[in-house]
This record gives C-alpha cells, sequence and structure tokens, in this order.
C-alpha cells in the first residue's frame, strides 16, 4: 500500500517529463506511486517513460483532453490516500514528499497544504513579485485576485476532493484556480514555508501563453462558485465584487478590440448571475 500517489499530467514534453519523473524517484520519501498521463501526446513521451520500467504506470489517453481530465484521470485511477501532482516541466526537490507528510502527521485535522517554490523563467532564477507571495491558512480572499497555488506544489487528502469535485474539465484553463477557491472556501490551506518545488515557465506550450484574455476563464469560475451554495455571506459578497471588477476589465478590452457583443456580455453579467446559474456563455468558452 503507498502513501503517496504522485499524479503527472504531460503533452508533447518528451523533452521535460524525464526530468519531473526523475525528481519524484530521488525523493527521500519512498512509499508512493507514480502515475503519468499522457493527454495524446504525438512526441516520443512513451520512449521517455518506458526507459523507467515498471516504478511509472502509464495512462495513455489516446486524444488530447485538456490537464483537467489528465489529472482527474490521475486521481481516479490513484491507490493512495494522498495526492501529490506534479506538472510535467516542473520539478521537485528530494524532501518534498517526505516534509508534507511529516506535516499531516503532525496536524491530522489538515486537509491540504503547498510548499514554497523556486521559479525559474527562460533559463533564470527570478522572485516573485510581492502580489505572488503565497498566502497561508485562511487563503480565499487573496486567491480571488489571482491563483496562489501551484498544483506541483500541493498535498491533498484524496477524502478532500469526494466533498469538493475534481478538477472543471470544461475550463480549458484556470481549472486550478477553481478548484483551490472551492476548498479555501471551506478549509485552511497551510504554507511549509521551504521551496521545495523548482517550477519553471517562459515555454511556449504553457496554458498562458496558448490563451489570451486569462481572466474570462476566472470569470467563469466565479460565476460558478457563486451558486454552489459553499460560501458564507462574507465570501459570496467578496466573490460577486471580485467579479464585478474582472469584468469591467475584462469588458473594456473587449470593447477596446472591437468586440461589443462580447464586451457587453461581460458588463451585463454580475447582474445576470444574481437571477441564476449562466447556462450561455460566448462561444470562446
Amino acid at each position: 500500500m503507498t502513501t503517496v500517489s504522485v499524479i503527472i499530467p504531460t503533452f508533447n514534453r518528451a523533452h521535460l517529463v524525464g526530468r519531473a519523473i526523475s525528481s519524484v524517484l530521488f525523493q527521500t520519501f519512498e512509499r508512493y506511486e507514480i502515475l503519468v498521463i499522457d493527454d495524446g501526446s504525438t512526441d516520443s513521451t512513451w520512449n521517455v517513460v518506458q526507459q523507467f520500467g515498471s516504478r511509472i504506470r502509464y495512462l495513455p489517453l489516446g486524444t488530447n483532453l485538456g490537464v483537467s481530465a489528465a489529472r482527474n484521470t490521475g486521481i481516479r485511477k490513484s491507490r493512495s490516500p494522498f495526492l501529490a501532482f506534479l506538472d510535467s516541466d516542473d520539478y521537485w526537490l528530494p524532501e518534498k514528499l517526505s516534509s508534507q507528510i511529516g506535516f499531516f502527521r503532525h496536524n491530522p485535522e489538515i486537509r491540504i497544504c503547498q510548499t514554497e517554490e523556486l521559479w525559474i523563467r527562460h533559463g533564470r532564477r527570478v522572485n516573485p513579485g510581492k502580489k505572488h507571495r503565497k498566502p497561508s491558512w485562511d487563503i480565499f480572499s487573496p486567491s480571488l485576485k489571482m491563483c496562489l497555488i501551484s498544483p506541483s506544489a500541493v498535498m491533498i487528502r484524496r477524502s478532500l476532493l469526494d466533498e469538493t469535485g475534481l478538477f472543471d474539465e470544461t475550463l480549458p484553463a484556470c481549472e486550478d484556480y477553481d478548484l483551490w477557491l472551492r476548498i479555501a472556501a471551506r478549509y485552511p490551506i497551510p504554507l511549509i514555508e521551504k521551496p521545495l518545488v523548482i517550477k519553471t515557465g517562459g515555454h511556449a506550450d504553457q496554458l498562458s501563453c496558448r490563451f489570451s484574455g486569462m481572466d474570462r476563464f476566472r470569470i467563469r469560475s466565479l460565476a460558478n462558485l457563486l451558486h454552489r451554495n459553499i460560501l458564507t455571506s462574507a465570501q459570496e459578497q467578496e466573490t460577486l465584487e471580485e467579479l464585478k471588477r474582472k469584468c469591467h476589465i475584462y469588458a473594456k478590452g473587449c470593447l477596446k478590440r472591437g468586440r461589443k457583443e462580447e464586451g457587453q456580455f461581460y458588463l451585463d453579467l454580475p447582474e445576470k448571475i444574481k437571477q441564476g446559474p449562466v447556462t450561455a456563455w460566448p462561444s470562446h468558452l
């Protein structure tokens, strides 16, 4: 019986996924399983993964379904009470798993935690700006503005996802922002203030590079959140205010670019959601 299931979604990253896998194999904590979910890769990903032999459970999806479907497949196929996610362009330092398992053992009431991370952009170490600094414990309010949790830094009790649900597969991006808000609305998310993840960026296949106007996905997430019946009245008001702010900014951008119908949709959205869930979104979603 393994303690942690490590879920690595990947798509056409044969040049990176081996490094991610190796960083798990070098962990000081050894009671884990590794699931690599291949989201329809057309490169040599399989050739890289097979070099690790039976230490890896390789789950090919056949077609590219998106990172949410890949992670959810890993969750459903995994067998351990704890789950850890590792994006295939990131990698861990050796004490990542042991530090988080130790934290859970000393704090049995905690359902989820994350670690600090080091950022590498275009091959160089960079320091995150003040707005990206990770909060700890009650993080719902600051997390409304932007995603302050990296999937690669998280460890979570499987039982928590039975309550909150999995990643939203209808969201092409910001699916992590969506899930963390659902969790943070009800549970504390402590931070282990030690950088145990190397988070890389600046490459063209990242979702933030593939999609423009990322706030449109966060807007949809906030609209959904308001109708989940999990928020306190204070949280609901904060969420609505952030939704209004994001809608206003995004709508201004649409109108500036001549997308009048789309812009008007977002200007009207804060009032529409008071009447019930939004079922018809602009075609880009």
